[in-house]
């Protein structure tokens, strides 16, 4: 057991935390784990889904078989329902990746919402019926529909669907031991949320990114599409100033990459915390 690790248990115990289970890598080695409070391993990473799903839009783009400039309207043509909002036609994908396609806060959150209250087993069509709030582009507003988009726009470019892709592509190779996706009632993974997985295995995502795309003498995603990734912030944002990067979720759960220490920390948690204090602690440790 690493002291990393050892010293995170104690700061997390200290800090009242609710974390269930944190691991690390270091470099491009195997993952280490440390289990705080017993829970089942693999846990509801919430919004660490979608640095999951910016990795799959990364390597249809790698492939040529996306473009972020892209119009959603475009790729999604034969579901355009008739009396759409004519602003939806000005939505890109990278608007997506960025929560700027002008959807309502909070929209499409199957954490918040009864889905049973939309009226329809077709969230798309319920999507795409939607009249905006603005123009895509202009503002940030982030929004779970956003990555529900992005699911469906992956499966129309490439034929099949996200996460069936990803555990061929991504998960299995990365040595991923288990992992479900919460799907919405037509077979089309979520992408915002409900992605279960293990601690260790949210790591090795961190260390793909860390690594420039490869992890383990395999490459994942091309060079340019991790620049990209952390130049344009998509998902994988600074923390602490610069000194990390990465993603958490609603219920306390983080990614978090920091390259000075080539360490790759991700955990899952459940409850009220300061999670910050934990994220800068992490950031500043020193062996």
């Amino acid at each position: 057991m690493s002291r990393f690790l050892e010293e995170f248990a104690a700061q997390a115990q200290a800090l009242g935390a609710p974390v269930f289970r944190v691991a690390e890598i270091l470099g491009e080695n195997e993952p280490e784990f440390r289990e705080i409070l017993p829970a089942n391993p693999c846990q509801d990473s919430y919004s660490m889904a979608k640095a999951f799903v910016v990795t799959g839009i990364g390597m249809l783009c790698d492939r040529g078989l996306l473009s972020v400039d892209e119009r959603v309207t475009e790729i999604l043509q034969e579901h355009v329902p008739q009396g759409m909002d004519g602003r939806w036609n000005k939505m890109t994908v990278e608007h997506a990746l960025l929560h700027r396609c002008a959807l309502p806060k909070n929209y499409l959150d199957i954490d918040l919402q009864n889905i049973y209250e939309y009226g329809t087993d077709d969230f798309l069509q319920y999507l795409l019926s939607t009249p905006l709030t603005g123009t895509p582009g202009e503002e940030e507003c982030y929004t779970d529909a956003a990555f529900y988009l992005l699911s469906r726009v992956f499966t129309q470019k490439c034929g099949e669907k996200l996460d069936d892709f990803l555990w061929r592509e991504l998960f299995y190779p990365l040595g991923v031991r288990e992992a479900g996706w919460s799907r919405c009632p037509h077979g089309y993974p979520m992408g915002a949320t409900g992605l279960f997985m293990r601690a260790e295995d949210v790591a090795r995502l961190g260390a793909v990114y860390m690594n420039g795309g490869s992890y383990r003498h395999r490459r994942y995603l091309s060079e340019d599409w991790v620049r990209q990734t952390l130049a344009r912030g998509y998902e994988l944002r600074a923390l602490c100033g610069g000194a990390a990067y990465g993603k958490g979720g609603m219920r306390g759960q983080q990614l978090m990459v920091i390259p000075a220490q080539r360490r790759v920390v991700a955990w899952h948690a459940f409850g009220a915390y300061d999670k910050q204090a934990l994220i800068a602690w992490a950031a500043q440790w020193r062996e």
